[in-house]
């Protein structure tokens, strides 16, 4: 295959259908090689990884539950059971969390856009390597009792969760936009 095939072929795979075996410690760690190696203006590396994995996710799963339920006390069994599931269903969550130098010489949306490659290049990098991935965030990724327990400093950001795992089964290709209907050309007046 070449890179552009590999680029056409990109597919998130839903978190429900991920599931064991998920990718080890080497693995993880191959991944994050790949996806380190984005645009960064400046070389500043503005983000960070932080790995759920294990009981790890059960643990959050609860965490998830509690703050459901604190934030909607109305909330049905139905959304808390769903929020307490939220992070068990693929073996590997890696959080992609921006460490933005603020005040630097380099525009923070620049910093911003290099965590967001590297989610992609860490979803490129799981479906290279054999796997399945999302990138997900949702009220957890901003919430700040979640975040406080994911150790996220108040002056970083969750820029997403990237669940990894074998697919569990075929996955649907969705309708993509057309190209040819989202480029204009510029011309001097």
């Amino acid at each position: 295959m070449t890179l552009l095939d590999v680029l056409d072929s990109r597919i998130s795979t839903p978190s429900s259908q991920l599931s064991e075996p998920g990718p080890d410690h080497d693995q993880v760690l191959r991944m994050l090689r790949s996806a380190v190696r984005v645009p960064d203006h400046g070389r500043l590396a503005p983000w960070r990884f932080v790995r759920i994995r294990g009981e790890a996710r059960r643990a959050l799963g609860d965490v998830l539950a509690e703050r459901c339920r604190e934030r909607d006390p109305d909330a049905s069994n139905a959304v808390v059971e769903k929020d307490r599931q939220r992070f068990v269903q693929a073996p590997v969550v890696i959080a992609v969390v921006a460490c933005i130098h603020k005040g630097h010489r380099i525009p923070e949306v620049e910093q911003l856009l290099s965590g967001g490659s590297v989610c992609f290049a860490l979803l490129q990098a799981a479906q290279g390597m054999g796997f399945g991935a999302q990138w997900l965030t949702g009220w957890a990724a901003y919430d700040p009792k979640v975040r406080e327990t994911l150790s996220i400093a108040p002056d970083e950001q969750v820029l997403g969760f990237v669940h990894i795992g074998s697919v569990a089964g075929p996955i649907p290709e969705r309708l993509r936009p057309d190209p040819a209907a989202l480029l204009t050309d510029w011309t001097p007046a």
